[in-house]
């Protein structure tokens, strides 16, 4: 059976291959705007389906693996910031404060057609960042492509006080602990 991972994030990608066995890699083209009053966990549960849903299409006998992260600060949902200016504006508005990021991971099944899901929860207190802190980060790490502008796998570890979650893995992207589980109740044992 074929492993396919639905994302083209180099982060998820690394983390996968931790685990030592064969897979490949399918970009989903997926709409990830928010539904109108859409729940961050729902929001990361619905794209990790929708992703690896598309991606089934292309495959049989596969197991198709989505994933997706959604952060949230007070009630505002941290994307990606994608420029320096909005890194600048989420890490203002995350210092000294809590975020939650909701990482939801979908396994399916093309075979069997089984969609199992998981969503795990990271909470992440920040330090109190000065402008200049912000800034050096910025341009040491550029972490324009990381929900919530803090890489903690890098130098952005540095910014937070406190992680609270049962899996670090789920903060960069991919929650292994969960994901075990789910290959193991498709069939498929890691190692």
């Amino acid at each position: 059976m074929k492993i396919i991972l639905a994302s083209t994030s180099r982060y998820r990608k690394e983390l996968l291959s931790r685990f030592g066995i064969p897979f490949g890699v399918a970009a989903p083209d997926v709409d990830e705007s928010p539904l109108e009053g859409e729940l961050p966990e729902a929001l990361a549960v619905r794209l990790a389906r929708a992703k690896a849903l598309k991606v089934a299409e292309d495959y049989t006998d596969a197991l198709i693996i989505g994933s997706d992260q959604v952060a949230v600060c007070g009630d505002e949902i941290l994307g990606k910031p994608g420029t320096h200016e909005n890194a600048v504006r989420q890490l203002t508005l995350l210092s000294g404060r809590e975020a939650v990021f909701h990482t939801a991971l979908c396994v399916h099944s093309t075979a069997t057609q089984r969609t199992l899901l998981r969503t795990v929860v990271n909470n992440v207190t920040f330090r109190t960042l000065s402008p200049e802190t912000i800034e050096r980060y910025l341009q040491k790490e550029k972490p324009y492509d990381c929900a919530g502008s803090a890489k903690s796998e890098g130098l952005g570890i540095a910014l937070i006080k406190r992680l609270g979650g049962d899996d670090p893995n789920a903060l960069v992207g991919l929650p292994l602990i969960a994901l075990v589980d789910l290959l193991l109740e498709h069939g498929l044992e890691v190692p």
